[in-house]
């Protein structure tokens, strides 16, 4: 039951990164918001929740792991009731922030309870669920936001939220038992505020940067100098500080394999939510494919994730996670090469099985990494460690879409450029010479999605060679149950 509850939770919140994606357009009518405007409610919510991750660690030790989570599981219900009720841009934008600020903390706790109420022989298990919820919700997200904003109304991809919300809440407060806090660590105020400046600043720099057109904005020189600044700034104080008084907790920095889990999640991080951007706006903008449509082609690979992870969640702790790895990275740069052979000619297989080989081999890599990464961190130090881990999957995330998004657009402007000097167009008809640029405009774009679904490959087997860098886990015995995740 707490496994159930934790996860509702988490799933909640993974889907509301991607669910209202597809409802923007909707939403832009019915408030009155231009194109520009609008996109704030997606960017609200992923700085607020990249800000509020690392806060997660600090919170449980002052106030109490069950605490903290039922917090934030009402307080993101409540803040989903606010946006589906909100009449404004302004009222939707304060109710994400608010859904990020309180749903930041659910993915890392749910990840460190479910790793307290099993035993290290049933991590990889236990990993293998949390990893369903954290990987199916960005899948499902824009099918599940594409039918309900069809079927009913936009409000509903947040309204959708309250029944799982209470169920969560209800389960969590009856399961979970209490234990006082630790209250071990001091609130480190400028750590906090130069941490949250600099992610702030990363996470704007990355949403907005293809908007401004990168460099040549006002806008992204000044993110790009806080960020320079703020890190810095907290790279010093943390080095400076004595442990124990800084905000972020330098000895999870000497742990081998969490820093190794923490790169490759990073890269996986990357990998799976670029190649989730990239899939639906191909279909969509060349393929004329309609927005469910597009949801129900791409899919499947949740099915893929899935499969894998119930097999491998058997299979860790009996063979070597980096074999697992190694497999799971290779069937991903599989599907990603079957993807670099994409035309504008496409059947609807070609697009699902890529798909789902990708889900099998990302599926083969979560649930391993997640339990090599905490196999050798101390349990007081999980609920930090976990923050900090989902926000570097943020990152990874971030950045692979900023990349690929920038690859795209200038990869189709030279494309475009190539291809329009080998065309000849004398005494050619205006109609028929637009029709022509749109077609080299299909093309160059096509090109463009190529490469960048090659960039991926590259990536993705370049990564393989550095799994020598998790140590395999010393079969030890398990510890002892931690009380407060006991169940009454």
């Amino acid at each position: 039951m707490i496994t159930l509850s934790i996860m509702l939770a988490t799933i909640i919140q993974a889907l509301d990164g991607t669910i209202a994606n597809v409802a923007l357009p909707h939403m832009q009518g019915s408030l009155s918001a231009s194109q520009d405007q609008i996109t704030w409610v997606l960017t609200s919510f992923i700085v607020a929740a990249a800000i509020a991750t690392p806060l997660t660690g600090w919170l449980c030790d002052r106030f109490g792991q069950k605490n903290v989570f039922l917090v934030s599981v009402a307080g993101f219900t409540l803040a989903s009731v606010l946006c589906g009720l909100s009449a404004t841009l302004g009222e939707i934008v304060a109710a994400r922030l608010l859904q990020g600020v309180f749903g930041a903390a659910l993915v890392p706790l749910s990840q460190a309870v479910l790793l307290d109420i099993n035993p290290r022989e049933k991590h990889g298990s236990a990993m293998a669920v949390w990893g369903m919820g954290v990987m199916i919700g960005p899948i499902l997200g824009p099918t599940l936001g594409g039918w309900l904003t069809d079927s009913y109304d936009w409000r509903w991809v947040f309204f959708i939220n309250v029944p799982v919300g209470a169920l969560a809440f209800y389960g969590i407060w009856k399961y979970i038992r209490p234990t006082a806090a630790p209250r071990k660590m001091r609130f480190d105020a400028f750590g906090f505020a130069t941490l949250s400046l600099a992610i702030g600043a990363l996470q704007m720099l990355l949403d907005r940067g293809e908007q401004n057109d990168w460099f040549a904005s006002s806008e992204t020189w000044i993110e790009a100098i806080v960020l320079a600044l703020s890190f810095a700034w907290f790279a010093a104080h943390t080095a400076l500080t004595p442990a124990g008084q800084s905000f972020f907790n330098y000895r999870l920095l000497k742990n081998a394999n969490y820093v190794s889990g923490l790169l490759f999640i990073f890269i996986v991080g990357l990998v799976l939510f670029a190649t989730r951007a990239l899939t639906p706006s191909l279909l969509q903008g060349l393929m004329g494919y309609p927005a469910q449509l597009a949801g129900m082609v791409t899919a499947p690979s949740g099915l893929g994730t899935m499969v894998a992870m119930m097999l491998v969640g058997r299979l860790v702790g009996r063979y070597d996670v980096r074999l697992l790895l190694a497999i799971g990275f290779a069937i991903t740069a599989f599907s990603l090469w079957q993807m670099s052979g994409y035309t504008l000619v496409l059947s609807t297989g070609d697009i699902i099985w890529p798909g789902v080989i990708q889900g099998l081999g990302l599926g083969l890599v979560f649930v391993p990494l997640s339990a090599a990464t905490f196999a050798t961190l101390s349990p007081e130090m999980r609920a930090e460690g976990t923050a900090i881990y989902s926000l570097v999957r943020n990152i990874g995330s971030s950045v692979g879409i900023a990349l690929v998004q920038a690859l795209l657009v200038r990869n189709t402007q030279t494309v475009h450029s190539a291809l329009a000097e080998r065309v000849a167009v004398s005494d050619t008809a205006p109609d028929a010479l637009a029709l022509l640029n749109a077609e080299v405009t299909r093309q160059a774009s096509m090109i463009a999605y190529v490469d960048d679904f090659w960039l991926m490959t590259l990536l993705t087997l370049a990564v393989i060679p550095l799994l020598l860098l998790i140590r395999p886990a010393a079969k030890t015995a398990a510890p002892a149950p931690v009380d407060h995740a006991a169940m009454d």
